[in-house]
C-alpha cells in the first residue's frame, strides 16, 4: 500500500463527482427543452434526462471476499463512472395549445426532469466532494506530521 493511494482514491471520487454535477447542470438547463433529439421516422423529442453511475475502480465483490480471506491485500483504487445512462421515464405533457409542438389534442411533451430532484441530487454530490476534499486535506495532514517526526 502506497502512501499516495488515499489521494487517488479522493481524485478519483472528486472527479466522478465533478462530472455527475455537470450532468444534472445539463438536466437543469434543458429541464424546458421540447425539441432535444429526432426519432428515426424524423419526430422532435424533448431532452431526455440523465444519470451519471459510479462502479468502483479495480474493486469488486471477489477481490474484497479474497481480501478478508487473506489471500489478497488489494487496497482500494477509488471510483470511476461506469455510465451516463438517460432516464426512460415518460415525458410530462403538459396542456398548452399555443405552444409549436403541441400535438392534435394541444399537450406539449415536456422533458422528464423535475427540478426539485435534481437540485437534491446536487446538494447530494455537493456533499460528496466536500468530504472528499476533507479526506484529502486529512491525508495531506498526516503526511505533514510524518515529514515533521523524521525531521
Amino acid at each position: 500500500m502506497g502512501i499516495f493511494n488515499s489521494f487517488n482514491a479522493s481524485a478519483s471520487a472528486l472527479t466522478a463527482q465533478r462530472l455527475r454535477m455537470d450532468v444534472i447542470s445539463s438536466n437543469l438547463a434543458n429541464a424546458e427543452t421540447t425539441r432535444a433529439s429526432q426519432t428515426e421516422d424524423g419526430q422532435w423529442q424533448p431532452y431526455r434526462r440523465k444519470m451519471v453511475e459510479f462502479q468502483p475502480k479495480g474493486e469488486t465483490f471477489q477481490s474484497h471476499l479474497q481480501m478478508a480471506m487473506g489471500a489478497s491485500s488489494t487496497p482500494a483504487e477509488g471510483v470511476e463512472v461506469s455510465e451516463i445512462q438517460k432516464d426512460d421515464s415518460p415525458f410530462k405533457m403538459v396542456f398548452n395549445p399555443n405552444h409549436p409542438d403541441a400535438n392534435e389534442n394541444g399537450y406539449v411533451a415536456m422533458p422528464n426532469v423535475d427540478p426539485l430532484k435534481e437540485m437534491v441530487d446536487l446538494m447530494s454530490t455537493t456533499r460528496s466532494y466536500e468530504a472528499n476534499v476533507t479526506a484529502m486535506n486529512a491525508s495531506k495532514s498526516m503526511l505533514m506530521k510524518a515529514l515533521e517526526i523524521g525531521r
